[in-house]
């Protein structure tokens, strides 16, 4: 007996409908259910064979689409004398801009002479800052620790440390504010009863922008932490519930040297070659 399949959807029901060539329904089956419901019963095993072999065509599973190719990761290019950011010593590119378009002697000694502070005294004392920090991690060498100093980035920005070990890898802000007190939240810094300054939001992107450079080059997970240094502050005070972001006063960085369990000898060795070579942060 020849019969024809249709589809019959609506109401939240969906129905394969047996039909005879003039259109008169002899069964239908539930494609949600399987079940057959036969409308006439000389019709019988023809509704049942035609409409089981069409649900057993619709149950078929749809094969899995074909994986994606892996996604080929960058190859880093050799890395020559000029590119190579492990001889940076603390505080280069704060050094480098002083020299480049700082005021020359007799500004510095008329500023002096008649005590007015100029934007180049802050660069200055940013610049003790962040060799003060970094001759603190420097000592963590001996831990299996791996530092960088200053890592340029673009838009003229850089960051002021790298530190990579066995605990992780950790992005370093070093903040000097000398004889201050300095009060710590979740979302901001307040220097002396201040207005409140963005470091620990801009740490925390900061860390982000990590994270992405060297995960594009290394096969496995690269988590990174923000940390923040306080040089030469009479106090710190942390108030904070969920702050994501480390605090220290620069001679507390030490406290990082026992970390361990997240990155393997090997895998320290593979983020720092990547990190030290200029060109991997050029883009970002």
């Amino acid at each position: 007996m020849e019969l024809h399949l249709t589809r019959w959807t609506r109401y939240g029901h969906d129905r394969l409908y047996a039909n005879l060539p003039d259109g008169t329904a002899v069964g239908w089956a539930d494609v949600k259910t399987g079940d057959i419901t036969v409308l006439r019963a000389d019709c019988r095993d023809d509704v049942i064979a035609v409409l089981t072999k069409r649900l057993q065509s619709l149950a078929r599973p749809v094969p899995p689409a074909k994986a994606p190719e892996a996604w080929a990761r960058p190859t880093l290019p050799p890395l020559t004398p000029a590119d190579d950011l492990s001889v940076n010593p603390p505080g280069q590119s704060l050094r480098d801009h002083l020299d480049e378009s700082g005021p020359g002697l007799m500004e510095r000694v008329a500023s002096r002479l008649l005590r007015q502070p100029s934007e180049w005294d802050r660069w200055r004392k940013g610049l003790a800052g962040e060799r003060r920090v970094g001759a603190e991690l420097d000592r963590l060498g001996r831990h299996g620790w791996r530092v960088l100093h200053p890592i340029p980035l673009a838009n003229k920005v850089d960051i002021d440390h790298l530190l990579i070990g066995p605990g992780g890898v950790f992005s370093i802000n070093a903040k000097h504010h000398h004889k201050k007190a300095v009060w710590v939240g979740d979302d901001s810094v307040i220097v002396d009863h201040g207005k409140p300054s963005p470091y620990v939001r801009k740490s925390r992107a900061e860390a982000k922008r990590v994270t992405r450079v060297l995960e594009r080059y290394c096969d496995f997970p690269v988590p990174v932490e923000s940390v923040l240094v306080f040089v030469g502050v009479t106090e710190l005070k942390v108030v904070a519930s969920q702050l994501d972001v480390r605090v220290y006063q620069e001679r507390q960085v030490s406290a990082l040297a026992p970390l361990s369990g997240v990155l393997t000898a090997d895998q320290v060795e593979q983020v720092y070659s990547v990190a030290r070579h200029r060109q991997v942060w050029a883009q970002t």
